[in-house]
């Protein structure tokens, strides 16, 4: 019998197939003998502290705690929710515990789960605190039971994920494979599998649990029947109302049946038999867990969250979503991931997705996705989180056709590349612009009006016409001599043969690989007509015949895209003639070089240049398209940027992420539908987030003064943290502002998290020699925060995506007037205004901009 797609949905990325299906492949003990598996160690026992009563006999959830006997009646189901979108959320969680051993530190638990965001909670969710029950343990403490019951599932998971890691490292693959070249594929497999399976000690387990009102995919009336109560009563002994009250007798960890409890986590856990113990976050039936509200609670009863201190499991927050009484508050678990200091790489924020992120996150692969997000809505994380969704649902697509994410620089990507790999996902390539289109070393630099003439799209016309222009027609007729017959075509039709493939306007060099085969054909018709009958062999040594070679070396002769834009940018008149009518004279004169060099490896090649290298050698020949590219930042890109990464996603789809009011070039977008149209992704969805999870609401009110001017229209990102922050603009004189820019940093290495300390770039030097010469440490942008240095040095222009608990920001006006227009500059420094996640003092001695004074 065929599995439930439900089921497969949760098992395919964790049991490889190569893990099932090869018979020879043995487990060996370190020793080298095979090795029989018993059950790990804790996976079926209970703490004594605990005791639970003993479910009836029945089926058992594919997903619930281990201890309860299995049956096959639920656990097709148990990854399987209908796929419903429901408008945003209303939540609800339960009472504060009782103040026992287990639950004394509560209000000071934090999770690991976050990002730029730091997770977050939907404006309109409510709470309760949590409803616990005290009881005395065997050694007479006491504590709660539900936290212990939930703790011995959690060290059973982990017991059952060791062991699953011991699995893959004791396959045995030496007689599998019949050579070496199946035996290296498999190697590296397995390989990736045990770094998937790694346990990291300081990052949750799983972090959330969802009590269904009936086993998922279930017939409901069947599973009330089963329970011996209405259809409409809670699955966890709750009210016959409906309300789904928790029960405290039901099994370790679960609020009622165990056929309805699944625990959320990073990534899929099973115990010895193969029954998931934690439920994937990307599989269907995890999805309300995400989108589950008051207003439409897709049959769960209970949502739980849980708060970790390190790694260990310290408190909880309930959620009844069908209990019309619940109290209204906010939820202190989600609150507190919120104001969590930042320290070390961006985290993941998979415990705290909302509901319009989830939406975005979960959209399919066949469409592009555009993210319009303003500082702090969490946009890089959900383009991030996305990958991740998308490699679970079509791990074999993606395998084959690859993913890419492309970051504005290489401290930005340093910055977020631990999110994926916490997530499971290690497979997934990052690469700056420059990284993409390297095919000429760059050592130059263009001024600003250079670089927005070769950024723009009519380069890409005048590139296509000087590329043909290498097309030439022939001259004089082509003879073929093949033993003692010699076979002529004529010049007008060898010129035809040539109008044809232009006309077909095919790549280059696929055009100059067909121009033999055409030619060929043309002599095997006169052969035809001589009454010979050649075959497609003699049409390929025709083809081969140095005549032919010949022509086509005169008519079409092979072109080098660095050569071809390196005569572009040197010979005037060259580029004079294939630029008519798309670049006025002034703009030709500027992008021109005025000591033209003298070979391809001597050119002090600017960043614009190497994107016009790229577009020739699309031209020539075919770049190979992705099956997925995340594109983060995307307002700085010019036309040719866009026209790059679109090459390496035409088959494909993107997941593009921005805000145009920080935009910081000269050629930024204003407009995504533009920006979306020179990506060749037109029919891209745009999405808006403007729930802001990282700035405090002052910092995020004052530096939105300067939206009027930067970006007209686009609404204020409304910022739903709990402190509104600290903020200090003060004013000093120019031989004191560097001593108080450092006095600034001092008493902010007097609160706990990261420090930023952002500066025009032409004012760093001068602040790196104050901090050495007080005996200060500080980083690099992109270097990790340790408790020891958790001050960084951020030139303005590397600021972007970056952020940090407080931000000291030296001289804004030397911000502004660092850029080439005073848009530009009050982009630049919006974005430094907003990299803060818990306090900004700006410094400064000349005067602020009129905005913000």
């Amino acid at each position: 019998m065929p599995a439930s797609p439900l089921w497969s949905a949760a098992g395919r990325t964790e049991t490889g197939r190569f893990f099932r299906a090869p018979a020879r492949i043995h487990r060996t003990t370190p020793g080298g003998a095979p090795r029989q598996r018993a059950p790990a160690a804790g996976i079926r026992t209970l703490p004594e502290a605990a005791p639970v009563s003993t479910p009836p006999a029945g089926p058992r959830p594919a997903d619930a705690p281990s201890g309860v006997p299995a049956a096959r009646g639920t656990r097709d189901a148990a990854q399987g929710a209908p796929e419903n979108t429901p408008a945003r959320t209303t939540a609800s969680t339960a009472p504060d515990a009782a103040p026992g051993p287990a639950a004394r530190a509560r209000p000071e638990t934090r999770t690991q789960a976050g990002d730029e965001t730091g997770g977050g909670t939907p404006r309109d969710a409510t709470t309760r605190d949590t409803t616990t029950r005290d009881t005395t343990t065997a050694d007479g403490t006491t504590g709660d039971v539900l936290l212990a019951r939930e703790q011995a599932h959690l060290t059973a998971s982990r017991a059952a994920l060791r062991a699953m890691r011991e699995d893959a490292e004791s396959l045995d693959i030496r007689d599998v494979t019949a050579n070496w070249v199946n035996a290296e594929v498999l190697r590296r497999q397995i390989e990736a599998r045990i770094k998937s399976l790694a346990d990291l000690a300081h990052t949750p387990l799983f972090f959330g649990r969802l009590d269904y009102e009936h086993a998922p995919g279930a017939d409901p009336a069947g599973q009330a029947g089963r329970n011996g109560q209405a259809g409409g009563a809670g699955a966890g002994g709750g009210a016959a109302d409906g309300s789904g009250g928790a029960a405290d007798d039901g099994p370790p960890g679960t609020g009622g049946d165990a056929a309805t409890a699944l625990y959320i986590g990073r990534r899929h856990v099973h115990d010895a038999d193969g029954d998931p113990m934690v439920i994937d976050w990307r599989a269907p039936v995890s999805q309300p867990f995400y989108q589950a509200s008051k207003k439409q609670p897709m049959d769960v009863v209970l949502r739980r969250r849980f708060g970790y201190t390190g790694g260990d499991l310290t408190a909880y927050e309930d959620e009844h979503l069908m209990d019309p009484a619940e109290a209204v508050r906010t939820s202190r678990l989600l609150q507190q991931e919120i104001e969590r200091p930042r320290v070390g790489p961006m985290r993941d924020i998979v415990a705290t997705i909302q509901p319009e992120q989830d939406e975005i996150v979960r959209s399919g692969l066949t469409g592009t996705v555009c993210v319009q997000g303003g500082p702090g809505t969490g946009k890089t994380a959900v383009g991030l989180h996305r990958v991740a969704y998308l490699l679970y649902a079509h791990r074999e697509r993606l395998a084959r056709t690859g993913t890419l994410v492309i970051g504005p620089n290489a401290s930005f990507l340093r910055y977020i590349e631990q999110v994926l790999p916490a997530l499971g996902e290690l497979e997934v390539r990052q690469a700056t612009i420059g990284e993409l289109v390297g095919q000429v070393p760059v050592h130059g630099t263009d001024d600003p009006a250079a670089a927005l003439v070769k950024g723009d799209a009519r380069m890409a016309e005048v590139l296509r016409r000087a590329l043909r222009s290498h097309v030439v027609p022939p001259q004089e007729p082509l003879v073929v001599v093949r033993g003692s017959r010699r076979w002529r075509i004529p010049a007008y039709e060898l010129e035809e043969i040539v109008g044809e493939l232009l006309a077909r306007d095919i790549r280059y060099g696929a055009a100059r690989d067909a121009l033999p085969q055409r030619i060929a054909h043309a002599v095997l018709v006169r052969m035809e007509q001589a009454g010979e009958a050649p075959d497609d062999r003699v049409q390929d040594a025709v083809a081969r015949n140095a005549a032919v070679k010949a022509v086509v070396k005169t008519v079409w002769p092979a072109v080098e895209p660095a050569k071809l834009v390196l005569r572009l940018l040197s010979d005037a008149d060259f580029l004079a003639a294939h630029a008519e009518g798309l670049l006025t004279e002034e703009e030709q004169k500027t992008i021109l070089w005025t000591r033209p060099p003298r070979s391809i490896r001597s050119a002090k090649w600017s960043a614009a240049d190497a994107v016009l290298v790229d577009e020739a050698a699309d031209l020539v020949s075919r770049t190979t398209s992705l099956g997925h590219v995340v594109l983060d930042e995307a307002q700085d890109l010019s036309p040719m940027q866009y026209r790059a990464v679109g090459r390496r996603c035409s088959t494909g789809s993107a997941t593009v992420l921005g805000d145009l009011a920080q935009g910081t070039t000269p050629w930024a977008t204003s407009s995504w539908d533009e920006a979306l149209r020179h990506l060749g992704k037109s029919d891209a969805v745009v999405e808006e987030l403007t729930a802001g999870f990282r700035v405090p609401r002052e910092v995020i009110s004052y530096a939105s003064r300067l939206l009027p001017a930067i970006a007209p229209g686009l609404a204020e990102v409304d910022s739903v943290r709990e402190s509104p922050g600290s903020l200090s603009v003060v004013r000093t004189t120019p031989g004191e502002l560097t001593a108080a820019v450092l006095a600034a940093c001092g008493e902010a290495l007097r609160h706990e998290g990261s420090i930023g300390l952002i500066a025009a770039d032409v004012r760093v030097p001068v602040l790196a020699e104050a901090l050495a010469s007080t005996g200060v440490p500080y980083l690099q942008p992109g270097e990790e925060t340790t408790a020891a240095s958790r001050l960084t040095l951020v030139p303005a222009s590397l600021a972007k995506g970056l952020e940090y608990d407080y931000v000291v920001l030296d001289e804004p006006g030397a911000i502004v007037t660092a850029e080439p227009d005073e848009r530009t500059g009050l982009r630049r420094l919006y974005v430094c205004l907003t990299r803060a996640v818990s306090g900004l003092a700006v410094l400064h001695s000349g005067p602020l901009p009129a905005r913000l004074a």
